[in-house]
């Protein structure tokens, strides 16, 4: 067969098969199977073969370890704390708890690595809150919803430890490659919010004094320590993402348990099989999206992708691009990651034919899998929201295409411009960089 053929039988089970509303991880399983019957030289044990080795990787352990540590987090009220240090400090401006919201999902990013975590912790306080102030419901949503992604974004990722673990890229060159986009993606949202306000007249709280900011911030210290030793340990090299997310579990627990004594024994059970489920889904997709990438790749699909894509003479900027465009559509109908796997081992090769960084190819896929997070009729984090601030969800699509327009913005800048993505891994951490193959060693 032909990767034509092939990717034809294998891309339209899978759309056909979600379309019946079959769950994702099922999908690409079951993809593989006509494909297995047409050819001889196939077997189910060599597809079970596939999806075990992809689970036999000691870096997806940090996928469940840190859900665990956000879990924990929320549960010990560190959220709560976030909160009253982004009132102090940004409460002042128009929109006061619409900059609180953007301010405290960047402040958690730093610490859980989930959106979906930061949105349900964010959304279950923020919303009924924004709601109560007199906010729109829409954009209280809305804006939980959108400033949740940048949990995918902000270091520490979940998102960027399985796409280092899987495409053998220095995980602690991704991770600085995301700081400077988060926080400008934050500084854009905030942009935005202030034009909300202007427009429909949002309540303003009393700028804090120096004493309540310094209270506040006193208060919320040892959460913001999280990231700088989970980043910080990675990058200079005392231990690995794994080993992170392990400290990150026993920090989050001792700060809960023993130093501010929110979180009971009794709680600990819920939050483990919280975390557990979760993690569950995740790499269970992991292993069926591997068996479907291994069957691309046998047919020699990315490189008929290329192959035909070398025709068009497409530079950097063009490919930047249309790697862009694909990961924003495929994102819209599946995790991210799951599309990182199948869609990452396809568009590899394409962005390696014009000389484009892995890392500069990861961070545009990253940020434009992050769309898919607050875009029907996935949207995991929207749904979230839309649950938490009882608001339908075509209610809330208005806000959050406006929301999104800076996220756009940012998307642009980064094809357009790879160092604004790649000078603070050269300026901190040049070895991080490397040739882009062997990224994964040295990060571990």
């Amino acid at each position: 067969m032909s990767p034509a053929v092939v990717a034809t039988i294998m891309f339209g089970t899978f759309g056909v098969l979600i379309g019946l509303r079959v769950p994702v991880s099922f999908a690409l399983g079951l993809a593989c199977v006509p494909i297995a019957l047409i050819d001889d030289r196939l077997t189910p044990f060599l597809l079970i073969n596939e999806m075990w080795k992809s689970y036999n990787s000691f870096i997806l352990l940090a996928v469940p370890f840190f859900l665990l540590a956000a879990n924990l987090m929320n549960a010990a009220g560190i959220t709560q704390r976030l909160v009253h240090l982004a009132r102090a400090s940004v409460g002042h401006l128009p929109g006061g708890l619409g900059h609180v919201n953007v301010i405290v999902s960047m402040l958690f990013a730093g610490i859980s690595g989930s959106s979906t975590a930061d949105a349900a912790g964010i959304g279950s306080l923020m919303i009924p809150a924004m709601k109560k102030q007199g906010y729109d419901a829409s954009f209280s949503v809305a804006i939980t919803a959108c400033s949740s992604v940048m949990g995918v974004i902000i270091p520490p990722s979940i998102i960027m430890i399985v796409w280092g673990g899987l495409m053998s890229v220095s995980i602690g060159g991704l991770f600085l490659a995301g700081i400077v986009p988060g926080i400008l993606m934050a500084l854009l949202m905030m942009g935005t919010v202030l034009v909300y306000a202007k427009r429909r007249d949002y309540p303003v709280y009393q700028r804090a004094s120096l004493k309540a900011f310094f209270s506040a911030l006193r208060q919320a210290s040892l959460a913001l320590v999280t990231p700088a030793i989970i980043v910080g340990g990675i990058i200079a090299g005392l231990f690995t993402p794994t080993e992170a997310s392990v400290i990150a579990v026993i920090y989050s627990a001792l700060l809960g348990g023993l130093v501010y004594r929110s979180i009971g024994l009794k709680a600990f059970p819920k939050v483990f099989y919280e975390s557990a489920r979760f993690a569950a889904i995740s790499l269970f997709c992991i292993g069926t999206a591997s068996a479907f990438g291994w069957l691309l790749a046998y047919y020699r699909v990315p490189q008929a992708l290329v192959d035909a894509m070398s025709g068009w003479g497409t530079d950097l900027t063009t490919t930047g691009f249309l790697i862009a465009a694909c990961f924003l559509f495929v994102g819209m109908f599946i995790d991210a990651i799951p599309a990182i796997i199948v869609l990452g081992a396809v568009l590899l090769p394409l962005a390696d034919k014009v000389g484009m960084h892995p890392i500069h190819f990861a961070i545009i896929g990253v940020i434009s899998l992050a769309f898919g997070l607050v875009t029907p009729p996935y949207g995991l984090c929207l749904l979230i929201t839309c649950s938490l601030g009882k608001v339908k969800v075509v209610h809330v699509l208005k806000d959050v295409g406006i929301i999104l327009v800076p996220m756009m913005i940012l998307l642009i800048l980064v094809i357009v411009f790879p160092d604004f993505v790649l000078f603070l891994p050269r300026l901190i951490a040049p070895d991080f960089l490397g040739d882009g193959g062997s990224g994964l060693g040295k990060s571990l």
